[in-house]
């Protein structure tokens, strides 16, 4: 898959890192339907035990025929500190070696991470999106900012995630009484059209089958202790 070369530096200070947050979260569309994106890149990482380099992976899924076309994996050392609500920044490298490593193009991306559920809308899924002009998507596991009512227990079920008195995600139960994951735009896609996405995907488990598969994989390479792939 081919990403041009991203238009700034990686090895920032952090006061560097907002700075360039508040101004690429300009870029960010928060528009675009779901009906074209049938090949999902799932995205999630790991890190090393020695703590040196992060593991990313892209899982490939089929939408429609719910498969795996392909999955890719890229490691990459980590050049920048852990500071919350800047982690992108030690993420994305590793992530957009691996989508680059895929042969086929995918019609969106879906990270295991938040987009504009956070502090300063720009989180690890807007990155992505803005860095490969593509579709993407956030869904998270955990809680990152904001407040929301409890989604019935439903699958499909949903509540408004806010943040100081704006719509940033929402807070999507994908299974009948499991705990519910949180879906916010990464990139030129709007939030009903991300949500449907990550629902259609999550076809047995909590998490959506690309960034479930994309996470067992990362965990097998680290266990194997192996930066090959």
């Amino acid at each position: 898959m081919r990403i041009a070369r991203p238009t700034h530096r990686w090895s920032l200070t952090p006061k560097q890192a907002v700075a360039l947050q508040r101004r690429l979260a300009a870029r960010v569309i928060a528009r675009g339907d779901a009906r074209a994106l049938r090949r999902i890149a799932g995205c999630d990482l790991a890190f090393s035990s020695d703590g040196r380099f992060c593991i990313a992976a892209a899982v490939l899924w089929d939408l429609g025929s719910q498969v795996v076309i392909e999955q890719r994996v890229a490691w990459r050392p980590l050049r920048f500190p852990y500071v919350p609500g800047l982690l992108s920044f030690r993420e994305a490298p590793a992530v957009l070696a691996a989508l680059r490593r895929l042969r086929s193009a995918p019609d969106a991306v879906m990270c295991d991470g938040h987009g504009t559920a956070h502090p300063r809308r720009f989180g690890l899924a807007c990155h992505i999106g803005v860095l490969c002009k593509l579709p993407t998507i956030g869904c998270a596991k955990s809680l990152l900012i904001g407040s929301h009512r409890a989604p019935a227990r439903r699958r499909g079920s949903r509540a408004a995630l806010l943040d100081r008195g704006a719509r940033v995600g929402t807070v999507l139960r994908t299974q009948d009484g499991v705990r519910p994951v949180f879906v916010s735009v990464g990139h030129r896609i709007d939030l009903r059209a991300a949500e449907q996405v990550v629902l259609q995907s999550a076809t047995r488990f909590r998490l959506p089958e690309p960034t479930r598969l994309a996470d067992r994989l990362v965990a097998a390479i680290k266990h194997s202790h192996s930066p090959l792939g």
